[in-house]
């Protein structure tokens, strides 16, 4: 074993949101608030109780989907269909594409105002990673993955990135799929089996079962060991530089 990771593995593919960066937590917070304030609406106009989207909520249907998954799997437990729309749609549109604009608006004014921080074991690991002489890729769902990137200061560490413009542009299904995981190791020009996935979402470490991974290491932020071994992970730790302890 070298990095907690069998010896074949020649390529790191990590998630961004929760393994890189603590930016995890400020997604939940913008899809609380959006989500509320649309139920909050509704039960308004319905005269129907009011029930707040809570944190088991965003692991079951929204934590590592691309953005409109995120919005129609929510949406469809609660039993509320809306229209589509577009990816265009203004962020007041009652529509999946207005809804997810929305978030995407809190989500940005958050990182605006609190910065973006790199978790400093998940920094230490990717330094070993390339010392190593691994290869390194950021499989992201998000669209704001470069800018994210960048201002945690980490952008530079990566081979390649693949995010939500990426999958929109080539059609990539998102996670649970392994659509990106695959493309990220087809940049990388390494086989599945020989690359070793990173995620903290249950879609993430299920994409990366999927894919047929090398290895799938699930990182538990939040108190979920046990849903990201039943998902698919191989490993889970609560930072990754405990990989680097076990050598």
């Amino acid at each position: 074993m070298r990095l907690g990771l069998p010896d074949h593995i020649v390529a790191c593919l990590f998630d961004l949101d929760g393994v890189l960066t603590q930016t995890a937590t400020v997604h939940e917070a913008a899809w609380k608030q959006m989500f509320d304030a649309h139920l909050r609406d509704r039960a308004a106009r319905t005269r129907e109780p009011f029930r707040a989207f809570e944190e088991a909520d965003y692991d079951r249907y929204v934590d590592g989907k691309p953005r409109y998954d995120g919005v129609r799997s929510f949406l469809e437990s609660r039993g509320i269909d809306l229209p589509e729309g577009s990816h265009d749609d203004p962020p007041g549109a009652e529509t999946i594409g207005g809804l997810g604009n929305r978030k995407n608006q809190l989500v940005l004014d958050l990182i605006r105002s609190q910065g973006v921080r790199p978790y400093e074991g998940s920094v230490r690991y990717v330094h070993a990673v390339i010392e190593a002489g691994l290869q390194r890729a950021v499989v992201s769902s998000s669209t704001n993955c470069h800018d994210v990137l960048v201002a945690a200061g980490i952008a530079d560490l990566f081979d390649t990135i693949v995010d939500g413009h990426i999958a929109e542009q080539r059609h990539l299904r998102g996670k649970p799929a392994p659509d990106t995981f695959l493309e990220a190791a087809k940049e990388l020009g390494v086989a599945p089996r020989d690359a070793a996935v990173f995620e903290d979402a249950l879609a993430g470490v299920e994409a990366g079962r999927a894919g047929g991974f090398g290895a799938v290491v699930g990182v538990d932020r939040v108190g979920q060991a046990a849903e990201l071994s039943a998902h698919g992970a191989d490993i889970v730790v609560s930072d990754l530089d405990e990989l680097l302890e076990e050598r």
